[in-house]
């Protein structure tokens, strides 16, 4: 009998220990605290001095907080998928919102298959970590949902998030931020087994109004809100915030293509990185623009006639742009365009530059790159020497050493 029973108590044991250690690895993360990380588009630092975020100001008291870089050019998938994957753009592939692909064509970058580095979710599933991505613009759960378990979009809420949260309101609002974030407080409040939400807030209200505005005022107060919620319903979470770019008033817009075409100087193409489908935000105009030539030896004239723009500030090749940005090779132009303060590039109708309105804001450039990075009840964390870059916010988590 006790033969028997010898090998079968054997089996039961290692069977236990299997069972344990998978659930205290699951428990280990993060120490056992659950996480929320907020990428809170436009929110630079310019909203950020202005903010009347009481809440999260006086958290930060006790938690961390740097003004860090963003990544060139400040455009929302660039920067976000380089936070969501804690890597650079020449890592992770993503060069813009919108980039010329290998067959020759414009397309909008928002295809997962265009992400070439493991999303936090992809890595959190190692661990056993289930993971939630939300997103008021429906463009990040197309691009970065690879390995979340919910994925969900104000903009493509189905009946039974619309029954949880009640409808959304257009994504040309502020409206829809709430809305994303009572979708995170849900999931904070009933799905327990969610160990990691990210969500995606819009950037339309920073593209509206300028940070002293009424209007401003009001969305972050709202925010603050709803950060305080979220530290409320789960007091055990630790809140890891950045942004992907701040925003600024623009006065005039260059369409690159057709003032070189003044100057007599033909290129292939010129290309907004800054182009999505949310035309109302900024009609697709940006701050750098990637410029494609027809033949290598145009270079130095296209280059020369580029700085005869007024509003151009720089111009990079290719290969220095990479390098100093961190951008694939394989997914920028052979020049890159890089405008002043108040300058933005992009496709006009009729003329090869437009005035724009005092109400006009937009990004892109290296004038909207400071933007604050937050982490709030961590119980353990790298020195402040880690964080120089928006995309390091989350990079410290995989690191069993910070779980303790």
């Amino acid at each position: 009998m006790n033969f028997i029973c010898r090998p079968l108590i054997v089996i039961a044991f290692i069977l236990t220990c299997l069972y344990a250690g998978a659930q205290t690895q699951a428990l280990k993360f993060n120490g056992g605290k659950r996480v929320v990380i907020i990428m809170f588009d436009g929110f630079g630092m310019s909203y950020f001095n202005n903010a009347p975020m009481p809440y999260l100001k006086g958290m930060i008291q006790k938690g961390f907080f740097k003004p860090v870089s963003a990544l060139m050019p400040t455009v929302t998938n660039a920067n976000n998928t380089s936070i969501c994957t804690s890597t650079f753009p020449e890592v992770n592939g993503i060069s813009g919102n919108f980039f010329l692909n290998d067959k020759g064509r414009e397309e909008f970058m928002e295809d997962k298959h265009l992400v070439l580095a493991p999303t936090i979710f992809q890595k959190l599933k190692k661990y056993h970590i289930k993971s939630a991505l939300i997103s008021s613009k429906k463009k990040s759960t197309t691009l970065l949902s690879e390995g979340a378990d919910i994925v969900v979009s104000p903009e493509t809420a189905d009946t039974s998030w619309v029954n949880k949260i009640g409808k959304p309101d257009s994504i040309y609002s502020a409206g829809v931020n709430y809305w994303s974030m009572k979708a995170a407080i849900y999931l904070l409040n009933n799905r327990r087994d969610i160990g990691c939400i990210y969500i995606h807030t819009t950037d339309y209200p920073m593209h509206t109004w300028a940070p002293t505005d009424s209007g401003s005022i009001k969305h972050l107060q709202n925010m603050d809100n709803y950060i305080r919620q979220i530290n409320e319903v789960a007091p055990d979470v630790t809140i890891l915030i950045t942004a992907d770019h701040d925003v600024n008033h623009k006065s005039r817009c260059i369409d690159i293509q057709k003032a070189l075409l003044e100057q007599h100087v033909r290129i292939k193409l010129a290309l907004s990185p800054e182009k999505d489908k949310y035309f109302k935000h900024h009609r697709g105009f940006g701050g750098a623009s990637y410029v494609y030539l027809n033949n290598a030896i145009d270079l130095q004239t296209v280059k020369t006639a580029l700085y005869q723009l007024k509003g151009v500030q720089k111009v990079l090749t290719r290969t220095e742009a990479a390098k100093q940005y961190h951008l694939p090779l394989n997914r920028i132009g052979d020049l890159i365009v890089l405008g002043d303060s108040t300058t933005v590039f992009g496709d006009l109708e009729n003329h090869a530059t437009e005035d724009l309105p005092a109400t006009y804001r937009s990004h892109g450039s290296v004038y909207e790159i400071s933007v604050p990075l937050m982490i709030l009840n961590a119980k353990k964390l790298p020195p402040q020497s880690f964080f120089n870059y928006n995309k390091d916010l989350a990079a410290w988590l995989m690191e069993k050493k910070y779980w303790q």
